[in-house]
């Protein structure tokens, strides 16, 4: 009991702006400028959170944690109610390649401009590569045992991810419109969002931005790309340790994100067509509104000091993967996609 009371005052006020979105993006308006809940979630978000969050945040602070960790994975997880495994086929092997590519190619350039470059510490580097490559503060979190990184560092790395990826959720849309004049599906354009975008909430409130097709394209691409992180961990301990002329660091325990198993269960489930379409459909309208109550708290705590708390240079280091990201990453899957259609 004590425990409800102290996240329910935060998680009341970020699905209170979860549904204020969601009753707002129904409005002709956000429609016609193709503002989903999501988006308009972390907008609703960052405007209490520069004006009356900061005098709630001492009684909200727990409950809006929960939100943007738990209720987001939860959603994720019951985000497989839209999907079945036959839809997840239609990636098939390009959308592997496409992650893949996307992965090791901002890693490595990571390291050649962090370090070579711009400087930047080895950690801050390897953090920010780990959260631009793969899953932004995810990535960035479950990196930090292997690297054994200072907390500041843990937190300028997670500040960069949360800045450019909530940037890439407002860009996404825009370029969509630019690419539909040249022929690009909204399928294809949800696998170069789910390859590039930093968070797997920010890939779907990008994807919902333009279409359902998109979205569902885009969380079957970002969730491969969340599965590498393991294999990407083994390397980077295994990469560390050869290179080290010290005692070798201790292993780091390998930490699968739940929620993308999870997310891959429920889509299993869902294939087998067990449940009747209205329960369903329920279930889909509660995954909406866990993925907006997460985007409202994300909102909540992201604040322009992000910008002046990353610094200069790992901020230009991010700033320098999230344009590899849109112009390397659209590359990358235009060939890819080009090779295998």
């Amino acid at each position: 009991m004590n425990a409800l009371r102290l996240v329910l005052p935060g998680v009341s006020l970020s699905v209170a702006i979860a549904l204020l979105a969601d009753w707002s993006a129904r409005l002709p308006g956000p429609q016609s400028l193709g503002l989903s809940a999501l988006t308009l979630a972390i907008l609703g978000g960052m405007l209490l959170g520069h004006t009356v969050y900061p005098r709630l945040a001492g009684m909200c602070t727990a409950g809006v944690a929960l939100a943007k960790t738990r209720l987001l994975r939860l959603g994720i997880v019951l985000y497989g109610f839209r999907l079945t495994f036959q839809a997840v086929t239609t990636v098939g092997w390009a959308g592997v390649l496409i992650d893949a590519l996307v992965l090791s190619s901002t890693f490595l350039l990571a390291w050649q401009v962090g370090r070579r470059l711009l400087g930047v510490d080895e950690e801050s580097v390897i953090l920010i590569g780990a959260g631009s490559a793969i899953c932004g503060a995810a990535a960035v979190l479950a990196t930090e045992p292997v690297v054994r990184a200072a907390p500041e560092r843990v937190t300028v790395a997670v500040s960069t991810v949360v800045v450019f990826g909530t940037l890439a959720m407002f860009l996404y849309p825009v370029l969509h419109a630019l690419g539909s004049t040249w022929g690009i599906s909204d399928f294809a354009f949800g696998m170069f969002t789910g390859s590039t975008v930093h968070e797997v909430a920010q890939a779907v409130a990008a994807g919902r931005a333009i279409s359902e097709t998109a979205a569902t394209s885009a969380v079957i691409t970002k969730l491969l790309r969340v599965m590498m992180l393991a294999p990407f961990l083994m390397l980077l301990s295994a990469w560390l340790a050869g290179r080290s002329s010290r005692a070798q660091r201790p292993s780091a325990r390998i930490a699968l994100p739940w929620f993308a198993l999870g997310f891959l269960v429920v889509t299993g489930f869902n294939s087998l067509a067990l449940l009747p379409a209205p329960v369903t459909a329920t279930l889909v309208t509660l995954d909406n509104l866990l993925l907006a109550t997460a985007m409202a708290a994300l909102g909540l705590t992201t604040h322009l000091s992000a910008f002046r708390l990353a610094g200069p240079r790992p901020l230009l280091l991010a700033a320098v993967l999230f344009l590899w990201l849109v112009a390397g990453g659209s590359l990358i899957n235009a060939t890819v996609l080009r090779l295998m259609p």
